[in-house]
């Protein structure tokens, strides 16, 4: 049997075995029934797997050598900066004043963790340029919600609630326009220009005594930055409208360019992404907002305030929006964005941004001979290509993230943004080595030759993989949700 035909835990049980071991009881026992009513217990036992010990890692760590993750290979994933998550981050955070503190302690009690998390702050209000910050958000759109939820309470204690439109880019972040509508707003799209960059003629065309605010990411998922910028933000509060910045793509500008310098009057950052906090399988994630002052009154409370005293949680915000997480938002993640901020410093900050667009360019001009590149021009961190060519040829960019499997990577991002045919958008990160860069060009110039010479082998890719193609539209509408016993 070969690694791909690792059995599963159903198969391997055999009655009688047990694979934990748990402490003696030292509390009364208790009637289930007593505490459970009837109708939410089973009628019968659930038939699960009785297996060892030692089956149970062997089939967990066989799912988990299945997998694909930034610490096994290259994880190209355009948007969303899946980059190396280094270790001393894991270390700190797993300090025992760190991972063993309880929310509901005494602020007395854990002094050390709040200078940590009002440090945090500091460093990203410089960072940003804004005059205050929440880190209570726990992931970027969570953050895009508070943040216009900031806006909305901005504009109604000012009795300007007719204000109930936000302007989104076709080139922005899907969770802008959902974030939105979450918020209760109405989106309207603001198309782009022949640059790729937001068409200022339509954005003074959609402008009104309706708008709300403008969301904008900048870089754009293009991996554009908006040359016209500091014009976009005067046209938006020339309206009285807000300007907000989706901060995802930071990592192309940080140490280089501040939102607030830009005009933004709010902005969230991404510390799982931006400043290597774990990304992926749903979390946690960490999403800070940073405001200008005119917006701090609305921030979440509570708000983290230093005092002659020591640290305290302020939560007599009578204009804010209240709180949105429980507690202070997710502090581990906070632990490992406040290590690597120090760990960097401003140098090693400024070396993220040079070293991301550095790669980004030159993976973007090696592969431009071989994919249709929309926008032929200096980018940042991330580059749109295009598979028209190939599709011409019967290859449609899926095949070509299929085929990606077969050579050990992580496809980049398809399909998105919107506005480019048969998109691929790719981000290299900063940490990826020249060599690496270049084994996955490599392999990308090898699948645009396959798919002019023998196509058949990318339409059916992969080929490699523990799951073969999988019928999509099948597994949507019919999905198999649980074991279904041979």
């Amino acid at each position: 049997m070969n690694k791909q035909d690792q059995p599963l835990i159903f198969e391997l049980s055999n009655p009688g075995r047990i694979g934990y071991s748990l402490p003696e009881l030292d509390v009364p026992e208790i009637n289930i029934a007593d505490v459970i009513p009837s109708d939410y217990l089973r009628v019968e036992e659930p038939e699960l797997p009785e297996v060892s010990e030692l089956d149970i890692m062997r089939h967990y760590t066989a799912l988990s050598n299945r997998n694909h993750g930034v610490d096994s290979g290259f994880y190209p994933l355009g948007s969303c900066t899946m980059k190396y998550n280094p270790k001393i981050n894991e270390n700190v955070a797993r300090y025992n004043g760190f991972a063993h503190i309880h929310p509901l302690q005494d602020e007395s009690t854990v002094q050390g963790a709040m200078e940590l998390m009002y440090d945090l702050q500091e460093h990203l209000k410089e960072i940003t340029g804004m005059d205050e910050v929440t880190l209570q958000p726990a992931a970027g759109a969570h953050g895009e919600w508070t943040g216009l939820m900031m806006i909305r309470a901005f504009h109604e204690a000012n009795n300007d609630s007719a204000r109930t439109k936000v302007i989104v880019p076709d080139s922005a972040h899907g969770t802008n326009p959902a974030s939105a509508t979450v918020a209760g707003f109405e989106t309207i799209t603001v198309k782009s220009n022949e640059d790729g960059l937001v068409d200022l003629e339509d954005l003074r065309r959609v402008v009104g005594p309706d708008t709300a605010a403008l969301m904008l990411t900048n870089p754009n998922t293009l991996g554009l930055f908006e040359e016209e910028i500091l014009e976009m933000t005067e046209i938006i509060h020339s309206a009285g409208g807000k300007v907000y910045y989706d901060g995802a793509n930071l990592n192309a500008v940080l140490s280089k360019a501040r939102p607030g310098d830009m005009g933004f009057d709010v902005v969230h950052l991404n510390l799982h992404k931006t400043f290597t906090g774990p990304h992926g399988g749903g979390g946690p994630g960490s999403g800070p907002v940073g405001v200008k002052v005119d917006l701090i009154p609305y921030l979440p409370k509570p708000i983290l305030v230093k005092t002659e005293e020591g640290y305290q949680f302020d939560y007599d915000r009578p204009q804010s929006i209240g709180r949105v997480k429980p507690y202070y938002g997710n502090f581990g993640i906070n632990v490992r964005a406040y290590t690597y901020i120090r760990s960097m410093g401003p140098d090693g900050l400024k070396a993220v941004t040079e070293n991301a667009v550095i790669n980004a360019n030159y993976m973007m001009r090696r592969l431009a001979p071989y994919f249709d590149l929309p926008y032929d021009r200096h980018c940042k961190h991330e580059f749109v290509i295009s598979g028209r060519r190939q599709k011409k040829l019967g290859v449609r960019t899926l095949d070509i993230a299929k085929r990606l499997l077969d050579f050990g990577y992580h496809p980049p991002t398809i399909y998105f943004p919107l506005n480019v045919e048969e998109c691929m958008m790719i981000e290299p990160t900063e940490t990826e080595s020249k060599e690496t860069l270049d084994s996955f060009i490599e392999a990308m110039i090898q699948i645009a030759k396959e798919a002019e010479e023998n196509p058949e082998i990318v339409q059916e890719a992969p080929h490699t993989t523990v799951v073969s193609r999988l019928d999509e539209t099948l597994a949507a509408r019919k999905p198999v949700l649980r074991y279904q016993k041979q």
